[in-house]
Formats: C-alpha cells, structure tokens, sequence
C-alpha cells in the first residue's frame, strides 16, 4: 500500500474504514439500523441489558457532572482552544489510568475498601470517561 493511502487509512476510525467502498473485509456491515433490528431480534436480553447499562451509565453522569461541573474537565481552559483541549483529554487519560488500576487492584485483592464504589461503578466511571472524551474531542463540553 503506498504512503499515501496507509496514512489515509491510519488517520479512519474502524467505523469510518468499515464503512468505506474501499473496505474488503470479512464481513460487510448493514445499515444501522437494520443491524440493531437484527441484533434485538437474536439477542433481546442481552440488547435489554446493555440499555439498562446505559441509563445507568447517564444517571451517573449526569449525577457526578452536576456535583463537579464543567471546569471539573475543562480545567479552567476554553476547550475550543486546541492546546486547552488537549490537556483537558491529557486530564482524561490520568483520571482513565487511576481507574484502570483501580480495577486493576479490586480484581486482584477481590474486595473494596470504599463503600459503593465497587467493580461495576468502576467500570461505568471508565466507559463514561471515554464519552466525555469524545464530547471534548467534538467540541460539545460546553454549556
């Protein structure tokens, strides 16, 4: 491949390459909607479940966001500012890090120390972290 189509490439996200004409990939992916269809027909528990996930996921969200607010991860800096965006996502990745060995350390010692703050709040704080990165990176943290 030459350089400049591996740079192409490399600069795709794996929804953006999949979803290229140029994608010859195992499998060919269905309109979205229709693959939720599919998935909610041959997995309706499972679809049930992860939508429940993910109303607890913005209840916590939306919780913790009102006890810290905005500046919380903009860091005091105008996120529409690119050096400013980057250090708020550069904040990002060290709170990712803390919970990451967090659970690193609940799977190891199997146990908690703080009350309500267990393997599954762990792993929501984690997912949420990644979507407020990506509402950093698309300039929506803001009010």
């Amino acid at each position: 491949m030459s350089d400049t189509i591996s740079k192409h490439w490399d600069n795709m996200s794996d929804r953006d390459i999949m979803n290229s004409k140029g994608y010859s990939g195992m499998y060919s992916m269905p309109e979205p909607s229709n693959t939720i269809k599919i998935f909610e027909s041959e997995y309706p528990e499972l679809s049930d479940e992860f939508k429940k996930i993910q109303k607890e996921m913005y209840e916590m969200f939306a919780a913790k966001h009102m006890d810290y607010g905005l500046n919380n991860i903009a860091l005091g800096g105008d996120l529409t500012n690119e050096v400013d965006k980057n250090f708020s996502l550069t904040g990002l990745c060290i709170r990712l890090t803390d919970k990451i060995s967090r659970l690193r350390n609940l799977l190891t010692n199997g146990k908690n120390f703080v009350k309500g703050e267990g393997m599954e709040d762990t792993f929501i704080d984690i997912a949420n972290y990644g979507i407020i990165g990506m509402l950093v990176g698309r300039d929506k943290w803001k009010k």
